[in-house]
């Protein structure tokens, strides 16, 4: 029998009911007024009574409104046909919804995460009579660009015999593929479908490594000053205007991945219809194919509940577990942590807990460290090896990155791609402020990177002096104008300004400097050093000024070339004359 109660007060999202038995922490319940099933989450359950956070809009739930509670967590399904979907935070197909309920998404409507009809090509790996345990692969089905492997549930309990195997064959992911016989000789029957609970890390992996690939980005910035790992974490945080979700698309449009899954998590409806709108036409720049064809969007508009906003940002790195567990690498993007942070403190607030710094909960470092903490870089039982890497972007008011959410994500992840208004405002995108922005991994990665170049990281160091050098010079100059600045201190001045004009901003809509490969990062970054370390001979500041206007203009042009085109060759030419000269 299912446990049931009684709605007995109401407030916002927050519905306290009795209950008649026992009842779970983060189970879901479904609250039945009138003709609709409202879905919620069980958040706190104190003596016979519990508070749930309603994932709809509340606003005719009356005290005495009956309450069914399932005794499940609260769950994602798992199986083939999860790349290209769009869903809402709670999983479910918005494509799907919005043709079954019109333009106007109707309460209490949830449909099948999975095409319940749709048939798969399943070719059988496991044989009659093999022992298998949770996680063990069963099959596999084409998705798309991919090999979809089809596990033993990741929640079975123990080892279990293999007693039927259906032969090749199109099966709907609800039809039974395989029979297995547990320890106490129990039969279950599986299918191509699983369920798990979204917040508990799937952890059905050998080994944990330590990143050291990079996860290139094709933006200079990012890839040759502070890169991210295959398995990392990084969060970009900057103003309203900075250009925060521009940065995020065009990382999702070219990172290596195999997989992306793109969570807007509170972010403005008119942004998510944009993404909408031009991923399933993007060109995938590895495939030739679309984009969309390798990524899910997980879409929790600010103009939907408040509480689904919470649930959006597990349901997204659960996905993404999963494709890890396939031995993909997989790249979250979530757009913005600082929204989800704000339905964390409006249900803090609710529950009238005691409030930390800006009222948000006490706990939210530790929920902010929970989720970043589910990235990694992995080792499978079959060997392969997997990657959830996490890039969330911060919306700190006002700019001050010396807010709770910012304060917390920097605690945590491994680089910090600081957006500012001053780089926006001057027109330098993307607006990554060199000065203040920092990456753990090129320590981490300095052996792998050494291949790129063995002074790699030697070059860089001098790079980032020169830049912090300059910065100082300029702060000098603002004081005692350029009259009563030494030559030498001019032309490092002009040198930083160079390095930032050619090498770290990127226009994002020329075709080619859009998307520069590591090779060609390498490449252009070693003659960068070059005219770096050159001695610029220069009669006065006009004379100098004029010598890097022209050498900024040559090297804007270059990163325009094809590469290795003539173009691209005939600007290489004259850079080296400039060199030997």
């Amino acid at each position: 029998m299912p446990v049931t109660g009684k709605v007995v007060a109401a407030y916002g999202n927050m519905v306290t009911a009795s209950f008649e038995s026992d009842v779970l922490q983060n189970e879901v319940a479904y609250v039945i007024t009138g003709e609709h099933r409202l879905k919620s989450e069980v958040i706190r359950v104190r003596d016979t009574v519990c508070d749930m956070q309603v994932f709809e809009d509340t606003r005719d739930v009356k005290v005495g409104d009956r309450v069914e509670f399932t005794g499940n967590l609260l769950v994602v399904e798992l199986g083939p046909g999860l790349l290209a979907q769009i869903y809402d935070g709670l999983q479910n197909p918005l494509p799907e919804l919005a043709e079954k309920s019109g333009l106007f998404l109707k309460r209490g409507v949830y449909l099948d995460c999975l095409d319940r009809e749709r048939e798969w090509e399943f070719t059988p790996v496991a044989k009659e009579g093999d022992t298998v345990r949770a996680g063990d692969v069963l099959g596999t089905v084409p998705e798309g660009l991919f090999t979809h492997q089809i596990f033993v549930p990741f929640d079975f309990i123990g080892a279990a015999r293999v007693t039927k195997m259906t032969p090749q064959g199109s099966y709907t992911v609800a039809q039974t593929v395989a029979e297995v016989e547990d320890e106490r000789g129990k039969t279950h029957a599986l299918t191509m479908v699983q369920e798990w609970p979204i917040k508990v890390p799937l952890r059905k992996y050998e080994s944990r490594l330590l990143p050291v690939e990079p996860l290139v980005t094709g933006i200079r910035i990012i890839d040759t000053f502070y890169p991210v790992a295959k398995g990392g974490t990084a969060c970009i945080p900057g103003p309203f205007g900075s250009g925060k979700t521009v940065l995020q698309q065009l990382i999702s449009r070219y990172a290596n991945v195999d997989v992306i899954i793109v969570a807007a998590c509170g972010e403005r409806a008119g942004e998510v219809v944009e993404t909408l709108r031009e991923f399933p036409h993007l060109t995938d720049p590895y495939t030739g194919k679309t984009l969309m064809e390798r990524t899910i969007i997980i879409c929790n508009t600010s103009s939907m509940p408040v509480a689904a906003r919470e649930a959006s940002i597990y349901t997204a790195v659960t996905l993404g577990e999963y494709y890890r567990q396939m031995g993909r690498n997989v790249l979250l993007l979530a757009d913005s942590t600082s929204r989800w942070a704000q339905a964390l403190r409006e249900m803090s607030g609710r529950l009238e807990e005691i409030p930390g710094d800006e009222a948000f909960p006490a706990y939210l470092q530790t929920r902010i460290a929970e989720f970043y903490e589910r990235a990694g870089y992995v080792t499978l039982g079959n060997g392969d090896k997997g990657s959830v890497s996490i890039i969330g972007t911060v919306s700190p008011a006002g700019g001050n990155f010396e807010e709770p959410v910012t304060q917390g994500t920097l605690a945590v992840v491994g680089a910090f791609l600081g957006l500012t208004w001053a780089r926006s405002n001057a027109r330098r995108f993307p607006a990554i402020d060199p000065l203040i922005s920092w990456s753990k991994y090129v320590e981490q990665m300095r052996e792998t990177l050494g291949r790129l170049d063995p002074g790699w990281t030697s070059m860089l160091k001098e790079a980032k002096r020169l830049i912090f050098a300059g910065d100082e010079i300029k702060k000098r100059m603002d004081v005692v104008g350029e009259e009563g600045t030494p030559l030498a201190d001019f032309i490092s001045h002009l040198k930083a300004e160079f390095v930032d004009a050619v090498y770290l901003q990127q226009n994002a809509f020329d075709p080619v400097d859009a998307y520069n490969t590591m090779e060609r990062q390498v490449y252009i970054f070693r003659k960068l050093h070059e005219v770096l370390r050159k001695e610029i001979t220069a009669s006065d500041k006009d004379d100098a000024r004029e010598i890097f206007f022209r050498l900024t203009a040559l090297f804007k042009n270059w990163n325009s070339a094809e590469w290795e085109s003539d173009e691209f060759r005939k600007y290489e030419e004259q850079i080296n004359d400039f060199l030997g000269s």
